[in-house]
């Protein structure tokens, strides 16, 4: 069994030196992210906002990115039915944080408006509003839509500071939000799809770092419904020094209940071949029946990233806390492998 440390209070992200202050995970986003206090250079700092919106026959997804070389702003539409995926983005090169990103996922809005496409984050209360539009998504069809994200407010997520060994500028802030009901419309071409809050759910990868070169990591999330009680999940590694936290936790009625080690077992000669998680302390065992393999592969010299994003259905079984079992029966989520050079 590893260390899991968790931060209680609230406190200053880095030092003086740039150094992380504390290493571990928390509920709430206590620390504060201040890119002042960085020292590295401007292209070791990434920064993003991914969101990913699940109803059961189809998805959509939105990435804005600033990593310093470039900025990349995307977004996926999925039709689980019909098992296809489709991808319009924009990048620019040498963005050096000028896209602007909030400090805290707590407040401050984002207001993209490229060439091609726009992206308006709105945070109000306890709600994130998206409203987007892309002309000419396909050839033949646009997309736009406007979409209602509720954050219950008493909720826990993951938090997560996260260092490099050897590499003490180096490090990861991260808060992954699950378990947000959703609702609005997507227009795609002539025909609207509609989300539902009691049967569409979204997930905030939010993150703030400075990152070596080259990582790989693994990332598993998963949010909705099961026998009446809200439950999702995160987990994930591969990149840092895990050793006072992981990024696993399970989600039982808006209760958080952190998990150990977690590992992906994949054929990564097919990725739509089934999955297996397994857990060193057993709390955490599923299967994985992929859907569709969102992949992409970006080489740009000196960027590079290849990305394998499953979805699909998970089934098995979590332990929370106080022993209880809680089955999962085609928890509909998504599980990925990436890996960076930027």
């Amino acid at each position: 069994m590893s260390t899991q440390n968790e931060i209680i209070s609230e406190g200053e992200l880095l030092n003086e030196k740039g150094h992380l202050n504390y290493k571990g995970w928390s509920r709430k986003p206590y620390l504060k992210y201040n890119r002042e206090k960085i020292r590295k250079k401007w292209f070791r700092i990434k920064e993003w906002d991914y969101y990913a919106v699940i109803h059961p026959d189809y998805a959509i997804t939105f990435t804005i990115a600033d990593l310093g070389i470039m900025g990349l702003y995307n977004i996926v539409w999925l039709d689980f039915k019909k098992k296809t995926f489709v991808t319009g983005e924009e990048m620019k090169l040498f963005t050096r944080g000028r896209t602007n990103l909030p400090l805290s996922s707590d407040f401050g809005d984002i207001k993209y408006k490229g060439k091609k496409l726009s992206i308006n984050i709105e945070k109000k209360n306890e709600q994130r509003i998206i409203r987007f539009n892309f002309p000419n998504f396909t050839k033949k069809s646009d997309i736009k839509g406007e979409l209602l994200l509720h954050q219950e407010p008493n909720m826990d997520t993951m938090v997560i500071a996260t260092p490099w060994k050897n590499k003490p500028k180096c490090f990861y802030y991260n808060q992954k939000i699950n378990c947000m009901p959703t609702e609005g419309k997507v227009k795609y071409g002539d025909k609207e799809y509609i989300f539902e809050k009691n049967n569409s759910f979204a997930v905030l990868d939010w993150g703030r770092g400075v990152w070596p070169y080259q990582d790989v990591w693994y990332w598993g999330s998963a949010s909705g419904i099961q026998d009446g009680v809200p439950v999702g999940f995160n987990i994930g590694y591969g990149f840092g020094d895990t050793s006072a936290a992981t990024e696993n936790i399970f989600y039982y009625n808006n209760q958080g209940h952190k998990l150990d080690q977690v590992t992906f077992h994949i054929d990564e000669t097919d990725y739509l071949k089934p999955w297996k998680f397994t857990s060193n302390d057993e709390r955490f065992e599923m299967d994985f029946e992929p859907i569709i393999d969102r992949n992409s592969k970006v080489n740009l010299l000196i960027f590079k990233s290849v990305q394998h994003q499953v979805f699909g259905y998970f089934t098995g079984k979590v332990i929370l806390d106080n022993g209880k079992e809680v089955k999962i029966n085609k928890l509909l989520g998504f599980a990925e492998k990436v890996m960076n050079r930027w």
